[in-house]
């Protein structure tokens, strides 16, 4: 794997932070000049420097995903400087925690904006280059964008847009070599939940789970470099997203009741 990546530039969104953090540090392990990119430039930086500091090479260039001109310039500024981009992470996020007929209608947008339509920006800037160097696409998802997530409406609806997307673009270009992937983590210990929005839009400011027996963002960002490596198409981590993605299709009333029963047992949970 290490001279699969070596040289390669990446493109990690999100990276401040959690999953796309542990993402970008795991590319510079493995030789890969990456690229971090989120709204906090005092945090890239922080961790640009730690990365270079361990022999890696990083970049870290301040972007708003929910803006179409801050992707293109994070796209440009990226070939400006390396000539190309090999592999794009669309990993910015945020998540939401309340039931359809309370939530406020601009928390849905802010939800689409950020992770659906941050995934079209960039990936409409980057993708001439993914396809000329027969490059990989990645979406990092969950299993809200396989079945619907009670009291996660606009998560769930900006997680199954995200997959429409990525599953579409990869059709269009099935005979040009891109490699698509959208991958699906279980529940992993980020700020994610914290930075929620609730109802009237404003953050949770605290998490409904037990973060320290949760997944570890080293442990998602392995898994997306092992993706790559292999060339998965989807990949949900967990047994319970796997048996989502089936049961699903066999026995959906079973699958929707369990899930409603599972986020009402939630700490405070907006489903009564």
């Amino acid at each position: 794997m290490k001279n699969m990546f070596k040289d390669k530039v990446v493109v990690v969104t999100g990276a401040s932070s959690g999953i796309g953090e542990a993402t970008a540090r795991e590319f510079a392990i493995y030789g890969a000049k990456v690229v971090l990119a989120a709204r906090s430039g005092e945090k890239l930086t922080r961790i640009v420097e730690k990365i270079k500091a361990g022999g890696g090479t990083a970049d870290a260039i301040v972007t708003d995903v929910t803006s179409e001109d801050d992707c293109k310039r994070l796209i440009g500024e990226t070939v400006s400087k390396y000539g190309k981009v090999d592999i794009l992470v669309n990993n910015a996020g945020i998540s939401m925690r309340a039931v359809f007929d309370e939530v406020e209608i601009n928390v849905l947008r802010r939800l689409m904006d950020v992770n659906f339509w941050g995934t079209v920006y960039c990936t409409k800037y980057a993708l001439p280059y993914l396809v000329a160097n027969r490059g990989s696409l990645v979406g990092v998802s969950s299993v809200a964008g396989f079945h619907g997530l009670p009291g996660r409406t606009g998560y769930s609806a900006s997680k199954f847009a995200m997959h429409g997307l990525l599953e579409t673009i990869r059709i269009e270009n099935l005979k040009k070599g891109l490699h698509v992937m959208i991958i699906a983590p279980g529940f992993t210990s980020t700020e994610i939940r914290k930075h929620a929005l609730v109802a009237d839009g404003s953050e949770q400011g605290s998490s409904p789970r037990d973060e320290d027996h949760l997944d570890s963002p080293q442990y998602v960002a392995k898994w997306i470099l092992k993706g790559i490596r292999k060339k998965k198409r989807n990949k949900l981590l967990t047994w319970d997203g796997r048996l989502t993605a089936l049961l699903q299709r066999i026995i959906p009333t079973l699958v929707d009741l369990s899930y409603y029963n599972h986020m009402s047992h939630e700490p405070n949970s907006p489903l009564k």
